[in-house]
């Protein structure tokens, strides 16, 4: 069972969290700084200009219940076509 934090306990752990000395960066870090700071701000793209232009891979799993599963191969293999095909045209319906 999970348990929630008392507004009081919630503030202990942020005053140990604050009071813990800041971590140095690795040279990968700065690196990786580096790099960033050197990029063409003219290069960068909105998350809303990414999403318009990703590719979508024409993947989907799906997890559903056995029996739903075992109908849909059973449906498949009677109508001659692999699962991905059945699928396929019982979603495009």
């Amino acid at each position: 069972m999970k348990r929630t934090l008392t507004a009081k306990e919630i503030e202990k752990r942020l005053a140990q969290i604050d009071a813990r000395p800041p971590e140095e960066p690795t040279p990968e870090d700065l690196a990786a700084f580096a790099q960033a700071e050197a990029e063409d701000p003219d290069d960068t793209i909105t998350l809303e200009e990414y999403k318009e232009q990703r590719a979508y891979s024409g993947k989907l799993m799906l997890r559903i219940p056995k029996d739903l599963h075992r109908e849909l191969a059973e449906a498949a293999k009677k109508n001659g076509v692999s699962l991905n095909q059945y699928a396929v045209y019982k979603l495009a319906k």
